[in-house]
């Protein structure tokens, strides 16, 4: 009779292991993620977006039937309509990649509470207090910081004849193309000059924009004239080969973004890993966790990375670039050190939207003080002084209060044209 009843038991135990397996199996099953993109994988920026999110899903055992991407969303009312489709059909967690989409994946968070929306290069989490909306972003400047060393050093391999550190100020001037007049764009081509800086002091850079996240005709045409105006070297934010090609053709170095061109003018580019977050956002919706409202990745988490140096860079570039990552983890070096730059050019402008009110500096023109517009509102308005200082060292602390970046300043050395 004892075996009997431990057998029956024993069966029994089975048959519960069996159920919870498969329950969990079940569940885990039914879990399902979005990919909401503003372009396809023409543009090197979204095709991060989506190597990265099919990496992530697969990487947490979602088979191909458990996630979708939409491309070619504009940032306007489609993007809502997307957002709330795929709530409608059970999606339990939703991204989506362009900062324009933020209104319209806000809008549908409101309207289903129970499912996770999460926007990359977005302001509004932080303050919004939907419980269901998340912002995140990552330390992008201290990859274009390192793509600028690189070019620094492919100036000095260039024109440095006399392998004095000394190069003229027509060979130190460079080009960047920039897609929009916002501050991702402002704080991602600062970085990448202080980078340069730092190993030519002399350095200047024109900005032309473009006023488009993805625009190759008007990429390729706005680098052919920062190099007419004489840029010896090109960098970008901006999503196509534009920029690329034109300098390949005018046989001028190139900085890109997102990834390796394959041409003979390639130094190097910079790009967000977004694999670290996807994953960490579907975990938390697969197991019931809370994600965080407004998350950013930084070098020292691999969520920011440089490219394999192309065959334009310059020799014993790789040195370089390590000894000055180690000390960019470490803190003992910070891009935005307020005694590498100035700002008396912007303390000096009068235009309508100058940032001159919320600038404090000292004799030298060096940052004491900046009123940074962290609690986005529409408005406009500095509200937070974001300069602190650490380890003796007085910087502009981006992406510290907010994981979008907020410097907006136009530092002396930079002209937009």
């Amino acid at each position: 009779m004892f075996k009997k009843i431990l057998s029956l038991s024993l069966a029994l135990l089975m048959i519960v292991g069996c159920l919870a397996v498969f329950a969990s199996c079940s569940g885990k099953g039914k879990f399902k993620a979005a990919l909401i993109c503003l372009h396809g994988d023409n543009s090197t920026y979204d095709k991060n977006f989506i190597d990265a999110f099919k990496t992530a899903c697969e990487n947490k055992g979602l088979s191909k039937k458990q996630y979708s991407i939409v491309v070619d969303v504009d940032e306007k009312e489609v993007c809502y309509d997307k957002a709330a489709q795929f709530a409608d059909d059970g999606y339990d967690i939703v991204f989506a990649d362009s900062f324009g989409h933020e209104p319209f994946m806000l809008k549908a968070a409101q309207e289903f509470p129970e499912v996770q929306f999460c926007h990359a290069t977005g302001t509004q989490a932080h303050s919004a207090n939907v419980a269901n909306y998340h912002n995140a972003f990552a330390s992008i400047y201290e990859g274009r910081y390192l793509a600028g060393v690189a070019a620094g050093l492919k100036l000095l391999e260039t024109y440095d004849t006399d392998n004095d550190g000394v190069i003229t100020d027509a060979q130190a001037k460079i080009g960047y193309v920039g897609a929009w007049p916002y501050a991702e764009v402002v704080s991602g081509y600062t970085s990448f000059f202080l980078g340069v800086r730092s190993i030519v002091a002399n350095a200047t850079m024109e900005v032309k924009y473009t006023n488009s996240w993805y625009d190759e005709t008007a990429e390729k045409q706005t680098a052919l004239a920062l190099i007419e105006d004489g840029c010896t070297l090109i960098s970008q934010h901006a999503d196509s080969m534009g920029a690329p090609t034109a300098c390949d053709e005018k046989g001028i170095p190139n900085v890109s973004y997102n990834g390796s061109t394959n041409k003979n003018t390639f130094v190097i580019a910079s790009k967000i890993n977004w694999v670290p977050y996807f994953e960490y956002a579907i975990d938390c919706a697969m197991n019931g966790k809370k994600i965080d409202a407004d998350w950013t990745g930084t070098i020292g988490t691999d969520s920011v990375q440089i490219t394999a140096l192309g065959s334009a860079a310059a020799a014993n570039t790789q040195a370089k670039l390590d000894e000055v990552k180690a000390e960019l983890v470490a803190g003992t070096r910070k891009v935005f050190d307020c005694s590498k730059f100035t700002v008396t050019g912007a303390k000096a402008d009068t235009s309508k939207f100058s940032k001159a009110a919320y600038i404090t500096m000292d004799a030298d023109g060096h940052l004491t003080a900046y009123l940074a517009d962290v609690d986005d509102d529409g408005s406009y308005t500095g509200e937070t002084n974001v300069i602190k200082t650490e380890g003796g060292i007085t910087y502009f602390a981006e992406s510290a209060l907010r994981s979008a970046p907020y410097f907006d300043i136009i530092i002396d050395g930079i002209s937009i044209k």
